[in-house]
């Protein structure tokens, strides 16, 4: 472990256009569709990438690919951390075109390029939290034991912790790093069982936690000094103001929609890949 944890500064991001396909992402765990807007959507996704450039970040803006309804979500790609970006192998096949062109950018801007050589393992990057001190990844129907193991052997200097999430979503769609050593995460029963999981098992013992409402709420964007979390709208309001209240006047911090994404299942961390250009 090291001793000085990461500082979640940045450089870079990766991001994906919108396909009019959003509205057969596989990802959607829902029985009963809601219906995308999608030009409600790309407006929300651009107002997203503005606000990524407007902290100082290089963003490459991949092309839309309408037989890639999920490319949009980009963090599923990749985990990177250090200058090494281990290379996920989606638990949905179909997206594994999306995983080749991540891999070629990652590696055209001088990253590492770690692949898995376990042919049954999957992992989506959405299940994968790093701290700054260690990871803890999500068991999830899409990410499986090798596939956690991958990111154990990819960065050996880092402890790496298993949670099982009980039902559904990614990990991230309950918990997020909000500050050094804070971590915002919901109130559900779910949320509630996977912050049991890394009391129990984690390395490192003193994280403050931020308990919301709202498990959508809990995913944010820690960005160069800057929270990026959901409207303080009537959904949400008691959850972003326990946040923004906990966070205090030194942090910065900014709203981004997310409606149209969340009618997937998806969360504001999923439509970027963060890394440092070494």
């Amino acid at each position: 472990m090291l001793t000085y944890p990461f500082d979640f500064h940045f450089t870079s991001a990766i991001v994906c256009r919108v396909a009019a396909s959003l509205k057969d992402a596989a990802l959607c765990q829902r029985e009963i569709r809601e219906v995308i807007n999608i030009e409600k959507a790309r407006i929300q996704h651009q107002e997203y990438i503005a606000i990524l450039r407007k902290l100082g970040l290089d963003v490459i803006e991949l092309q839309a690919d309408e037989s890639l309804p999920d490319e949009v979500f980009v963090e599923d790609t990749a985990v990177v951390c250090d200058g090494i970006a281990l290379i996920c192998r989606p638990g949905i096949p179909g997206r594994l075109k999306e995983v080749d062109i991540i891999r070629t950018i990652l590696r055209r801007e001088g990253l590492s390029i770690v692949d898995i050589k376990d042919p049954l393992a999957t992992i989506d990057g959405g299940d994968v939290l790093f701290t700054g001190r260690e990871f803890f990844v999500g068991l999830s129907k899409t990410t499986n034991i090798a596939g956690a193991k991958a990111v154990a052997s990819a960065f050996p200097e880092y402890p790496v912790t298993l949670l099982r999430i009980k039902k559904g979503a990614h990990l991230k769609n309950f918990v997020s790093m909000v500050a050094m050593d804070t971590m915002a995460i919901g109130k559900s029963d779910i949320a509630k069982d996977l912050l049991r999981q890394m009391e129990e098992n984690g390395e490192y013992k003193s994280y403050k936690i931020i308990t919301l409402r709202d498990d959508p709420a809990a995913n944010c964007l820690w960005i160069n000094g800057t929270v990026l979390h959901l409207p303080m709208n009537h959904r949400y309001e008691d959850s972003i103001r326990i946040l923004t209240s906990r966070l205090g006047p030194t942090v910065s911090q900014g709203e981004l929609l997310n409606s149209e994404f969340a009618k997937i299942d998806c969360v504001l961390s999923s439509r970027c890949l963060l890394f440092n250009r070494p």
